[in-house]
């Protein structure tokens, strides 16, 4: 005979009663000579002696099921397990009721004695082990639906589609919940179930359902508990358990799909949410479960941030810790101490770690699909992959987890019993050490307690960890809102310790806030939260320069919110946030009104982390996303948060004007390259596609030079091509070929500026397109290049070496850049270009005035000067030095041509710090104030205008220093544009 697969490598655990142990070796000697000699083989008599020795229930099992025993030490465990799974899957479903219950429960004893064997002598991982009890819990209970729906069919009581695959639209699904979901079912454990039906499928219509649909499907969830959980002499399957369904106390087992949606969408609970992460649809018809799932997404999958989830998942554990008695023990003895603990509810449980990881689920899950998995170790490695959990506490995490479901599993093992609840008496605690594979009780102890406090102490930091705000104890006691005196001394005098002088107005406000006067504060636990945290506000925001401005603006905040327990909880459970909406609020009216016009602002401001890559962050957003106008949705959305939360980085001083530019236009970059093929592709499913023909998108500007600002426009040119045998589209409505690409930039336009709740994805310039507002809103390939050749204008010229294609097929892109540099080296007389250039500043000059001093880009001496210098030496550089590499971005541009001995080196670095000067100063006051006419700035816009102007390379004593140093330079950009370009005479 062949030596056992598990032979060698397995340690098995010593057994705890020696005698149990050598009666059931003595008891398997004498089934019959196989099995005798089998005993002579390497590790079985180890085997049955550990089974035997610590688990009365296995060595029943083993006694019964000695041709398992004889097939997991021939084949080994996965072999085994597998031919298990097979035989069920090759059942009939027109098989006898009693034949079938009693298949089932063989095959329970069976899988049992192999996963519980696998399990203990460790040739089996925690995964594999609850991810082959769940594999037969599938199984059975797919073939007891199954059976049960033929047997209805068999009566006429239902019409199936196919009486051989009675699952086939059967109308009638079963989603496993918990652990079941998950795949990671206990070795005891009970199966959850949630029974839907749709009462419109065909299947039940055209039946002959004696009595209602109802009634018919709650029969049938009966019969299903029966043959599932029904003890007989060969046992029972699993326990069945429907408890998880909408409102079980008023709902029939089964539940009709309407009500089941129903229920979600209007009255569905956070415990609820976080109940259906784990929900898959098992047997029966599972596309029907598969729709019911995508229709409660956005129940379960919220894309705002939903800290307010945290406070009712850590509300119902304490709950549960109400009920029962979850805290350890407090005597000094290891083992007293854990005597009666539950390993899945107690204190430092299996739960604990379930509710963290779900908890982080349920917050980022809906704005990341990759964070919506079921298990939970899966789900551990995902969350430290996306930063919302460290990797020393997943390593931590993962041992205990690995750990407290071993001992849960030794628990159940001992008795078949589905308990969490360590012995209360010290010798059978050392059963279960001695199950574990520990020297004794206490070693065992002591180690639990460690794992213990791992879990405790993460937990904590998830749920129960909220600092104080600095100062907000110390105004605590002095703030009272109640009653109705405008003038309540005590908090007067608080307010105005703070920084406030209009008190009375703060102290109207605070009362209706506390009151719920306001909208988002009527719910008594809005009202709570806010009462909970009006101190800290008052603080942080009494903090700012302004303190009264400051909090008007976070007034209109409150007054704006759709609703007010999620902002508050995010406050409560994150101060930072607060500290730095306060500051938002107190140094940037126009980012305050951003907020106020959209609250979801706030999510984004939980991290001070780096913004990170548009591109992979816009097809995170966008996976499972099918429909377009969803999809631009999702985009515009994005796109406006992330426009937010680049001007806070940068008004933070954590991102430089030149990083800022940069991260802007990648964005725009990456909407476009996700946005452009979506429309394209559902024009296509309405006229067809021009074959051989491509569209490629040109960034020009700002855009195309990487420098975006706050409010940046979008300057796009739109150029494709087609095979010139190719005249029309090929559809069910084709189009002329021209004209399918006119309709579809149209349609691309749409897309990137249709209003939403967030405003538009981006406003568009199509100005610098060939022949400007008069030319085609699309231009061909070939068009562009004749355009260029004949028609251009040198400042069209100048315009296209800031020119970038930034989306299309690639092959499209190469040739569009190959014309894009053609038309910028087409001959022309270098002082021709220069007497052009001159002549179009001279109109600009005329005809756009600047509106006041701080207007840098349209000032003499300003941005403009700036890029017209630039794109004029670039194009008589080129002139002379077709290899010379033009750039769209405005400073590499000029060192380029610096060393190319167009500019003197002193020159080329004046204007290179005055040009990022200007976009600093121009993108500050966008984001601050706006425009400004006057020549003194607002103190606060000041400070950020004076901090930023001093990391662009300018240090200023104050707002009048600045302006002084500004005229300087622009004097000097001045007077280099007049020596390289013309003389400007307006």
């Amino acid at each position: 005979m062949n030596a056992p697969p598990f032979s060698l490598p397995v340690i098995w655990p010593a057994p705890f009663d020696t005698a149990a142990a050598d009666r059931l070796v003595d008891q398997f000697q004498a089934v019959g000579q196989a099995e005798a000699e089998l005993l002579n083989a390497p590790g079985v008599r180890l085997m049955l002696r550990c089974l035997g020795g610590n688990s009365p229930y296995l060595s029943g099992l083993a006694v019964r099921e000695y041709e398992t025993v004889h097939d997991l030490v021939t084949d080994g465990p996965q072999v085994a397990f597998a031919r298990i799974l097979s035989r069920l899957a090759e059942m009939s479903p027109a098989i006898k009721r009693p034949d079938l219950a009693a298949a089932l429960r063989q095959a329970k004893r069976s899988a049992a004695l192999i996963a519980a064997a696998a399990d203990v002598g460790g040739l089996w991982p925690l995964e594999t082990v609850t991810g082959a009890l769940s594999d037969l819990a599938e199984s059975t209970l797919r073939l007891a639906v199954r059976h049960l729906l033929r047997t209805a069919h068999d009566a006429r009581e239902i019409r199936l589609q196919d009486p051989g695959r009675p699952e086939v639209n059967c109308g009638f699904v079963a989603l496993a919940m918990g652990k079941l979901g998950a795949g990671e079912l206990n070795y005891s454990s009970d199966i959850d179930l949630i029974l839907i039906y749709d009462a419109t499928a065909p299947v039940f219509a055209a039946g002959s359902v004696a009595d209602s649909i109802g009634s018919f499907t709650s029969r049938m969830a009966r019969n299903l508990i029966t043959l599932m959980e029904a003890r007989d002499g060969n046992g029972y399957v699993f326990r069945t358990d429907l408890r998880l369904r909408p409102d079980p106390a008023a709902t029939p087992p089964a539940v009709s799909l309407h009500a089941a949606l129903v229920y979600y969408e209007s009255m569905g609970q956070n415990w609820e949410r976080a109940a259906m992460i784990k929900a898959r649809p098992i047997a029966g018809d599972i596309a029907l479960g598969q729709r019911f799932l995508e229709a409660i997404r956005p129940f379960v999958w919220r894309r705002g941030l939903d800290f307010a989830a945290v406070a009712d998942i850590h509300a119902m554990k304490r709950r549960i810790d109400a009920r029962r008695n979850t805290a350890l023990g407090q005597a000094e003895d290891p083992v007293a101490r854990i005597a009666g603990h539950n390993v899945k509810l107690g204190e430092g449980g299996i739960r604990e770690i379930e509710f963290l990881v779900q908890t982080l689920q349920m917050v980022w899950g809906g704005r990341d699909p990759t964070l919506r998995t079921r298990p939970t170790l899966q789900t551990m490695r995902r969350l430290v992959e996306t930063g919302h959990l460290t990797e020393p506490a997943r390593l931590q995490l993962e041992d205990s987890y690995r750990f407290l479901r071993q001992v849960e599993h030794r628990i159940q093992m001992v008795n078949d019993r589905q308990t969490h609840d360590l012995p209360q008496l010290p010798a059978e605690i050392g059963r279960i050490a001695c199950f574990m594979g520990y020297p004794d009780a206490a070693a065992f102890a002591t180690r639990f307690l460690a794992h213990v406090d791992v879990v405790r102490s993460n937990y904590h930091a998830v749920f129960e960890h909220v600092p104080d705000l600095p100062g907000a104890e110390a105004v605590g006691p002095e703030l009272d809102f109640r009653g109705d005196d405008p003038d309540p001394p005590a908090t007067v005098e608080a307010l105005k310790g703070l920084g406030y002088t209009d008190t009375r107005r703060i102290v109207s406000a605070v009362r209706g806030w506390v009151t719920g006067r306001v909208r988002a504060l009527r719910s008594d636990r809005a009202r709570d939260l806010m009462t909970t945290m009006v101190p800290s506000i008052l603080v942080a925001l009494g903090r700012q320069p302004h303190p009264d401005e400051a909090f008007n603006r976070f007034d209109r905040l409150v007054c704006a919110l759709p609703a007010g327990v999620q902002p508050m909880s995010l406050f409560q459970h994150n101060p930072p946030l607060l500290e730095r909406v306060a500051a938002v609020l107190g140094a940037a009216p126009m980012l305050s009104e951003h907020m106020a016009r959209y609250p979801s602002a706030l999510e984004g401001l939980l991290s001070e982390q780096d913004i990170g890559d548009s591109a992979r962050m816009l097809r995170t957003r966008l996976a499972g996303t099918t429909r377009l106008d969803d999809a631009i949705q999702v985009v515009r959305r994005a796109v406006k948060e992330r426009d937010f939360l680049l001007s806070v980085a940068t008004l933070e001083g954590r991102l430089d004007v030149d990083e800022a530019g940069r991260q802007r236009s990648a964005l725009a970059e990456a909407a476009l390259s996700v946005m452009v093929p979506r429309v394209l592709a559902d024009f296509s499913t309405r006229y067809g596609r021009v074959p051989g023909g491509a569209l490629a998108v040109v960034a020009m500007g700002k855009a195309g030079g990487r420098e975006m600002m706050a409010g940046s426009d979008l300057d796009l040119m739109f150029i494709y091509d087609h095979p010139p045998e190719v005249t029309e589209s090929q559809g069910a409505r084709s189009l002329p070929a021209s004209q399918w690409f006119v309709r579809a930039v149209q349609a691309c336009i749409a897309a990137l500026t249709a209003p939403g709740a967030e405003g538009q994805m981006y406003a568009l310039d199509m100005r610098l397109r060939p022949s400007g507002n008069k030319g085609p809103i699309a231009v061909s390939l070939e068009g562009f290049k004749k355009y260029h050749l004949w028609d251009a204008w040198t400042w069209e010229r100048m315009a296209l070496t800031r020119a970038r294609v930034v989306a299309g097929p690639s092959t499209m892109r190469a040739r569009v850049r190959q014309a894009i540099d053609e038309a910028i080296r087409r001959g022309q007389e270098p002082e021709k270009i220069r007497e052009n250039a001159t002549t179009m500043r001279n109109r600009m000059a005329r005809d756009l005035r600047p509106h006041g001093v701080w207007d840098v880009k349209l000032r003499p001496g300003g941005l403009i000067d700036i890029e017209f210098i630039a794109q004029v030496l670039q194009l008589v550089r080129v002139q002379s030095d077709p290899g010379f590499r033009t750039s769209q971005t405005t400073h590499v541009a000029l060192k380029r041509l610096s060393v190319a001995g167009m500019l003197d080196k002193p020159d080329a670095d004046r204007l290179i710090q005055a040009e990022r000067l200007w976009r600093t100063i121009q993108g500050m006051l966008r984001m601050t104030v706006g425009k400004v006419e006057a020549e003194t700035l607002p103190s606060t816009s000041a400070a950020l205008l004076l901090r930023a102007a001093g990391e662009a390379g300018v240090m200023a004593a104050n707002a009048e220093d600045l302006l002084r140093q500004s005229n300087t330079i622009a004097h000097h950009v001045r007077a280099i544009f007049e020596q390289h370009v013309g003389k400007v005479s307006v």
